[in-house]
């Protein structure tokens, strides 16, 4: 089997390569982890947290190098990338807490002559399947709450972004978890995908990416009803309203919107702005826009950097042409975009939007926001519930009143009020309709692990 190259998207050059994982290795694996299992499942609560608590202080101390490598695999600032590792350890350090707070209960039963005790196991051997465009945080969302219920966990990462995974695993080994309680294969999603659900021993699997891969996920588990969680695509929408605040607006347009240039399934990706201040909003918004600085990432005062491949600008490009072609009016022309060539593309706010453009209706996944305007806040609401996902959405509101209607209308899982940049360790993120199920994060981010037992007792 030929080698993986991953390649620098801000240079285009080869910085690794890496074996793939043959299949007869990643069956062998599997069969490890689940002789891990049978002993992990025993260790203590309290020295699991322990081993948690020790990985996030390697974690800490690798922080630089942790950073480097995002940057240098898929991009990003390094700022940002070191916000990234502080964000991935959180989940480290919430879960080895959570490992000691998995509580069974007695309740009532229904005659004197019974107990009934309930209690939660490790579902067991996990199978991960995590994206490029978080190398760090998507793992350990997974790796963190999986070890802390008693499971061992596999985790194939990107095939774009392996490195940062590499690093991670090897620093948990170093912590004291047992090398095959966690463990990484490199290998494509398919083989990936095919074999995790599948294999007897894998008892569930967990996804991040694409609704359409995550679909079939589900509809290959089914085959054996293994336990899965789904965090799949998103189409964001970020609604102004009349009374919001201009500055907190734009500023938190922006966190939501080009973080990681725009590459991330939560990204606002439909912004709606009530008529009055349409203009005031939207000339701001583009004066912010136009102070990004666009470069490598490694590169100081870098605010954005490249999009992963030639693929991503490809359809970002399209997304912009075919609004431009339906009426929309670009902030900066379509040569000034592409400047600077190769995978990097300059932030474009596009006015004028309408129903009828791609990027309204589909994840554009790059450093774009296109602006519509509306009359009526019920319009508004609906417009941004006319999707099949339900991942993240954004509004802002100096209203009581008007947040409160946004809140319990908007139908997705995750909604951040005045807030561009809702996401937190100790909070649950996951989406509704088909952006997925299951919760990853907070204290619900554990339960996806476990199994409830009740054991009624004759006495």
């Amino acid at each position: 089997m030929s080698q993986l190259e991953v390649y620098n998207p801000s240079t285009n050059e080869i910085i690794e390569r890496l074996n793939y994982t043959s299949h007869d290795e990643i069956h062998s694996q599997i069969e490890r982890a689940r002789t891990a299992f049978e002993e992990w499942k025993l260790v203590d609560a309290h020295e699991r947290s322990a081993k948690l608590y020790q990985w996030g202080k390697l974690i800490d101390e690798h922080q630089d190098e942790l950073a480097k490598l995002i940057t240098l695999e898929g991009g990003k600032p390094l700022a940002e990338a070191k916000g990234e590792v502080i964000y991935a350890n959180a989940y480290v350090k919430w879960y080895a807490e959570e490992a000691k707070r998995v509580y069974g209960r007695t309740i009532p039963a229904n005659t004197s002559s019974k107990k009934i005790v309930i209690d939660k196991f490790p579902v067991g051997v996990v199978g991960a399947i995590t994206p490029w465009n978080f190398p760090a945080a998507m793992i350990t969302r997974k790796m963190a709450p999986a070890l802390a219920a008693g499971c061992t966990i596999i985790c194939k990462p990107a095939v774009k972004t392996p490195l940062t995974t590499i690093k991670l695993v090897a620093l948990a080994h170093e912590a004291g978890i047992p090398k095959d309680a966690i463990s990484y294969i490199i290998a494509s999603g398919k083989d990936a995908g095919d074999i995790f659900t599948t294999h007897k021993l894998i008892n569930k699997v967990t996804f991040t990416g694409s609704t359409a891969v995550g679909k079939s996920l589900i509809e290959q588990s089914a085959q054996s009803v293994k336990n899965v969680t789904m965090e799949l695509g998103g189409l964001a929408p970020l609604i102004v309203h009349k009374d919001a605040d201009i500055e907190a607006a734009v500023e938190g347009t922006i966190a939501s919107k080009f973080r990681n240039a725009g590459q991330t399934c939560i990204c606002a990706n439909r912004i709606f702005v009530h008529r009055d201040i349409a203009d005031q909003y939207t000339n701001r918004l583009i004066e912010k826009v136009n102070e990004l600085t666009v470069g490598d990432g490694l590169q100081n005062d870098v605010n954005i950097g490249p999009l992963i491949d030639k693929a991503a600008v490809e359809k970002v490009m399209t997304h912009i042409t075919d609004a431009q072609a339906k009426g929309g009016k670009l902030s900066r022309s379509v040569d000034e975009i592409q400047a600077l060539k190769g995978n990097f593309l300059k932030p474009v706010v596009i006015s004028n939007v309408n129903l009828d453009m791609k990027v309204i209706h589909e994840e554009t996944f790059g450093p774009v926001a296109p602006v519509m305007v509306y009359e009526d806040l019920d319009e508004a609401i609906k417009m941004a519930n006319d999707t099949e996902f339900g991942l993240a959405s954004y509004f802002f509101t100096n209203d009581y009143r008007t947040g409160l209607k946004l809140y319990n209308e908007l139908e997705y899982g995750v909604v951040g009020w005045n807030d561009g940049g809702p996401s937190a360790a100790h909070a649950p993120f996951g989406g509704l309709k088909e952006s997925g199920y299951g919760r990853e994060g907070g204290t619900e981010g554990i339960e996806p692990y476990l199994e409830t037992k009740y054991l009624s007792i004759g006495i």
